[in-house]
């Protein structure tokens, strides 16, 4: 039967164990206390961070939304403007509209006046007999240039030929040395008689024997009018004549395409 001294030191031993095993239990303790601490530590300041980081974000976020305002604000005001700027543009639109009509309006008031003018003007001239003088010779060069592309060198009116016994008259010679052209008109008071577009034509057989200076020149014939009927035009164009009449305050070809052509 085992001493009461073996017993004694197995119970020493025991205790020593026990108490070596309490140290290093404690000590695991007190490391896990300071890895914990740490841990603390270390969470606390990243709570501390994230916080400070939280407040700038929320402070700009506050400043984003004044901007925000702000900006909704100028917008605001600018959409009022441009409704102002539309509403003063429609305004002007619809006066810009009226002066257009009011123009319109004068423009077919001073084209009628003139229109009623010249033709007064015309009668006039018929029964004093200065047609050729008072309406087509003062245009005349304009509208050679206008119809042909032709600058005219010379422009003769009421030219009186004589050879012989023999007599020709033209009422309008304009000659482009340049070109070789000489481009006879013929006015007439009344140039729906057919008969006097038949001596027209006989007038441009004799002028190369009147003016055989010409003889190298293409002879371009203008038989002209205040106005004439479709008809009259029609017979012209057949016979290769150019058509000429007064609108407005110009002198028009009214057959030059078709007699070209």
């Amino acid at each position: 039967m085992e001493s009461i001294t073996g017993r004694v030191d197995r119970l020493e031993d025991l205790m020593a164990g026990l108490i070596e095993q309490a140290r290093i239990t404690q000590q695991q303790i007190a490391e896990t206390n300071a890895r914990i601490e740490g841990y603390i530590q270390s969470t606390q300041q990243q709570i501390d961070r994230l916080s400070i980081e939280m407040k700038a974000f929320k402070d700009e976020m506050r400043d984003f939304k004044d901007e925000m305002r702000d900006f909704k604000d100028e917008m605001r005001d600018f959409k009022d403007e441009m409704r102002d700027f539309k509403d003063e543009m429609k305004d002007f639109k619809d006066e810009m509209k009226d002066f257009k009509d009011e123009m319109l309006d004068f423009k077919e008031w001073s084209k009628r006046n003139i229109e009623d003018l010249n033709l007064q003007w015309g009668n006039l001239a018929n029964k004093m007999g200065t047609l050729v003088e008072d309406i087509f010779s003062p245009s005349i060069d304009q509208a050679i240039q206008k119809h042909f592309r032709v600058q005219c060198d010379i422009i003769d009116t009421n030219k009186l030929i004589r050879k012989g016994k023999e007599s020709l008259e033209l009422d309008i010679l304009a000659l482009s040395r340049e070109t070789k052209q000489a481009f006879i008109v013929e006015v007439k008071s009344s140039p729906d008689r057919i008969e006097y577009i038949d001596k027209f034509i006989e007038k441009l057989k004799r002028v190369p024997q009147f003016l055989p200076e010409l003889e190298d020149y293409t002879l371009i014939g203008i038989y002209a009018g205040l106005n004439m009927n479709e008809e009259t035009v029609n017979i012209l164009t057949q016979k290769k004549l150019y058509a000429m009449i007064v609108k407005g305050d110009i002198l028009e070809i009214v057959n030059l395409d078709k007699v070209k052509g």
